[in-house]
């Protein structure tokens, strides 16, 4: 493995966050040309690292990264290197953690910054040899950070769900208000796609708001739906831009928990090919289950739309950040696995953030927050302030 992370940190330092750092430096060795070569990083905290630096570097103090090339002399060049292991790099989280509040930068940033401060020892640059010196590494720190920084090419993106317009206009059985105009203001505020879901007893949507929708929409439109004859014909006949199964019961309120792809394998996999001769892309709406997933995948899906309700419903932070440990590695497998990812349910202006920052999640699905928050501040607001914290989302520990 090119780079072995090990977490030897008392405090706090979530399984996730390590495994992003992981990725994050395993991409920096591709972007340096080291794929081949090996990388320990090994996350301590200040009383270590103090340790470490007054044993090599005689300073009785913490420091914030320390780097050990692996035994190499000042005449080798590092393709000489019998063994592709290029060194060690050792940080102090304690240290990130105050540097990161001091320049008022994302915690994440500040780990990521210090992998490539680290990295860069190991490959020959040192800034305390001369100016120049540090000047030429600080500008390759710079551009290593940038070209890193983009390899996710957008944002998440933000679906909305109009459903709850539907419920309200369907409580008094009349024509306002309409989805359809709500689905365009929405992406008048920035929403990159407008989602419904159809259900057998057309409780809300209606097969006419679909037709009427799939004319208006300039973005995109996700079509929810059980794997339901009749459900299907309409559906093929909409040519929406993508359709998202999901299970359906008559007396749930909104849809309950994710699909059990394992146990529908069969049903599942015919229907997936049927849209697939229409090249409309199909989603499973799944729990974040590894297995699930595998059959997912095997099952022909092109996408998961991982539930986050439990996480939304968690009801402690050790709780909620269970559930979010399970949704990111989730999220994580299922790109390993060659699908696409979107995540939701039950997220809202609290707790859409974390899911957000994601780098596996291209899309999250939102409705009921965004449509009662409308209620008080209007729809347009109410998105665009959903697209701020998502566009703005950081990973946290």
């Amino acid at each position: 493995m090119p780079v072995n992370l090990t977490v030897q940190y008392d405090g706090q330092f979530s399984d996730l966050a390590a495994k992003q750092l992981g990725k994050f430096a395993t991409s920096l060795l591709q972007e340096l040309g080291k794929s081949e070569y090996s990388v320990s990083v090994v996350l301590v905290g200040d009383q270590r690292i103090q340790e470490l630096n007054n044993q090599y570097r005689h300073k009785n103090k913490p420091t914030n990264v320390l780097s050990f090339p692996f035994d190499i002399n000042e005449e080798m060049d590092i393709s000489q290197l019998q063994v592709k292991e290029l060194g060690d790099i050792i940080i102090s989280v304690d240290t990130a953690l105050r540097e990161a509040l001091e320049y008022n930068q994302p915690f994440k940033d500040r780990m990521n910054w210090l992998v490539v401060h680290g990295m860069l020892h190991l490959v020959g640059y040192d800034h305390e040899t001369s100016e120049q010196d540090a000047i030429e590494m600080f500008e390759k720190e710079k551009q290593l950070l940038a070209k890193l920084k983009n390899r996710r090419t957008r944002m998440a993106n933000l679906a909305i769900n109009v459903d709850h317009v539907a419920t309200i206009r369907e409580a008094r059985g009349i024509m306002e208000p309409d989805p359809v105009t709500a689905a365009g203001i929405c992406e008048l505020a920035g929403a990159s796609g407008i989602v419904v879901h159809l259900r057998e007893d057309r409780r809300h949507i209606q097969d006419r708001d679909i037709y009427l929708l799939r004319e208006t929409i300039k973005t995109k439109l996700n079509l929810e739906m059980g794997a339901n004859k009749e459900i299907i014909d309409i559906a093929l006949d909409v040519q929406p831009d993508m359709v998202t199964l999901v299970p359906e019961k008559r007396k749930e309120l909104t849809t309950e928990g994710g699909l059990d792809v394992l146990s529908q394998m069969k049903k599942l996999t015919k229907t997936i090919k049927r849209f697939d001769k229409e090249n409309i892309p199909v989603s499973l709406f799944i729990d974040p289950d590894i297995n699930q997933l595998k059959a997912a995948h095997e099952a022909g899906a092109t996408f998961v739309e991982l539930h986050t309700g439990r996480y939304s419903d968690a009801l402690s932070e050790d709780l909620q950040a269970s559930e979010f440990a399970l949704i990111g590695e989730a999220a994580e497998e299922a790109v390993n696995l060659g699908l696409r990812v979107n995540a939701g349910h039950g997220l809202n202006y609290h707790n859409t953030a974390a899911i957000a920052s994601l780098d596996s999640i291209e899309e999250l699905s939102i409705g009921h927050a965004i449509i009662a928050h409308a209620v008080f501040v209007g729809l347009e607001r109410a998105v665009k302030e959903m697209l701020a914290i998502v566009n703005r989302a950081e990973l946290a520990i």
